[in-house]
């Protein structure tokens, strides 16, 4: 039987039902599959390259800090599988609809609110789109971070949700969030409906993935992403695994979407000290 070990965080209670409901399903197809959590990214990460697992099911940010990591120390990191709701996903700037803010020029000299430092949907991302048309963060635009649960790297849409409570509260001209968010919530009521409108959306990004170290290509890797990519949404067995996971179908790891976190990675030099502390 082959065996396979899984890094993930505990960003939710839920977290443990869904692996242990992936470790019986596995066991079933003569994979035995387990798994290790870890309170943060940054803990998480380290031990991956340290050995202690085979398999990483990281943020965004965990996973460029793999990569940079591997490059530094003379290894590779390779996304091998992902969810179809990782993909293509974008971030919004949303403000008040009565805001006489129109464009992104015009928050210049105004706040806006973030998610945690280390989420790259409600804060990364975001703040480089912002610096990428011509705003210098924290020099023209005051950002006002909401850390909650720094260490799951905005996993945990708390920080998310405060962000958004600023700006109806009138404590930001504007806030950063992922689009689904945003949509969220408008019907959860921390948005009230017609309270905000979207000011700018960022260019189209992705979001986690399963990492693996030095090629993976063992025969126990390689029947793992097998098995995901064969799961079907139809299957009465797996679809309350994927519908805790948040995914209808996995799809082949890919890499060009992270591009616009790597930059926001260089800009505002968020992973530096890190890399250079586990390399």
């Amino acid at each position: 039987m082959d065996s396979l070990m899984l890094g993930a965080v505990a960003y939710d209670p839920k977290v443990v039902t869904i692996w242990e409901g992936f470790r019986a399903w596995f066991a079933e197809r003569d994979v035995d599959f387990d798994f290790v959590l870890y309170s943060n990214y940054e803990a998480q990460v380290a031990a991956h390259f340290a050995g202690h697992f085979d398999v990483a099911w990281n943020s965004p940010l965990a996973w460029i800090q793999s990569e940079r990591i591997a490059a530094a120390t003379g290894r590779t990191a390779q996304a091998v599988c992902m969810r179809d709701t990782d993909q293509d996903l974008t971030s919004v700037i949303v403000v008040r609809a009565d805001s006489d803010i129109q464009t992104l020029a015009d928050l210049k000299g105004r706040t806006i609110a973030v998610g945690a430092a280390d989420s790259p949907q409600a804060t990364l991302i975001p703040l480089v789109h912002l610096h990428e048309a011509g705003l210098q963060v924290g020099v023209d635009v005051e950002v006002q971070k909401h850390d909650l649960l720094v260490g799951k790297h905005g996993d945990h849409i708390g920080g998310e949700r405060d962000a958004a409570r600023a700006l109806i509260e009138g404590k930001a001209d504007a806030a950063a969030m992922i689009d689904g968010n945003h949509l969220l919530f408008g019907r959860e009521g921390t948005l009230p409906a017609g309270s905000t409108r979207v000011l700018s959306q960022t260019p189209l990004y992705d979001h986690c993935c399963f990492t693996v170290l030095d090629g993976g290509g063992d025969a126990p890797i390689d029947r793992f992403v097998e098995l995901l990519l064969g799961q079907s949404y139809d299957d009465p067995a797996v679809r309350p695994l994927l519908d805790l996971e948040g995914l209808k179908a996995w799809k082949p790891g890919r890499t060009e979407g992270f591009a616009q976190l790597s930059r926001a990675c260089d800009v505002f030099g968020t992973i530096d000290d890190f890399v250079a502390s586990v390399g």
